[in-house]
C-alpha cells in the first residue's frame, strides 16, 4: 500500500450561489452536489504559503508542494478555517484501499485524475472527455467509484488524448475527513 498524504481544501458546492450555478450549467455533471477534488482551480488549498517548519512536514516532490505528511501538523496549519475538506489520498494505488489513510472518521468518495503539473482534474474541469467517460458515471462529488473504472479511464485518457496535457494524469483515492471532525479538530 503507498502512504498517504493530506491536504486541505476550500469547499466548493451549491452554498456558493452564482459561482457554483455558472460551474454547474458548464460541466453538466448531473449528480453534483459538492466538487471535492486535488483541483486547485475549483478547490483551491488552503494553505497557500509555506513556513519554514511546514518544509519537515511537506510531500515536496513532482508539484505536491502543498501535501503533508502528518494530519495532525496539518489540522494545527488549519484550524480557525470553518469551510474547508481535511482530505486524505492516496497517489496511484495499485488496489482498492478500503483502510481509510489515519485514525479519525474518514469516508471514502472515490478517485480523481490529477494533471500533476497544472493541478487540473480531467474528471471536473476540461470539459469531459465523451470518448473515455460519460459524465453520468462520475458521483455527486465528481469523482469515479471505481478502482478498476478509474485505472480504465487514466489508460484510455493517454492513449486517447496523448496531445492533451490534462490527460496525462495521475489517479488519487480520495478519503474525507468527516465534518464534524474538521469543525472542532477533535480526535
Amino acid at each position: 500500500m503507498t502512504t498517504p498524504f493530506f491536504i486541505a481544501t476550500e469547499r466548493f458546492s451549491r452554498s456558493d450561489g452564482k459561482q457554483w450555478q455558472a460551474y454547474f450549467e458548464w460541466a453538466r455533471i448531473p449528480a453534483l452536489v459538492e466538487v471535492v477534488s486535488l483541483d486547485g482551480a475549483l478547490c483551491p488549498r488552503i494553505v497557500t504559503e509555506l513556513s519554514e517548519e511546514d518544509w519537515s512536514h511537506t510531500v515536496c516532490e513532482d508539484y505536491r508542494l502543498y501535501y503533508f505528511w502528518h494530519l495532525d501538523y496539518l489540522m494545527t496549519r488549519v484550524r480557525g478555517v470553518s469551510s474547508r475538506n481535511i482530505l486524505g489520498v492516496y497517489r496511484n494505488p495499485s488496489t482498492h484501499s478500503v483502510e481509510p489513510p489515519a485514525k479519525g472518521d474518514f469516508e471514502f468518495l472515490g478517485f480523481d485524475l490529477i494533471d500533476e503539473q497544472t493541478q487540473i482534474s480531467a474528471l471536473t474541469n476540461c470539459g469531459g472527455f465523451p470518448d473515455v467517460f460519460r459524465n453520468e458515471e462520475l458521483n455527486r462529488f465528481g469523482l469515479i467509484d471505481g478502482f478498476g473504472r478509474a485505472c480504465e479511464v487514466r489508460r484510455v485518457l493517454a492513449e486517447l488524448h496523448p496531445e492533451d496535457h490534462h490527460a496525462q494524469c495521475e489517479m488519487y483515492a480520495i478519503w474525507r475527513l468527516k465534518e464534524a471532525e474538521i469543525v472542532d479538530g477533535s480526535k
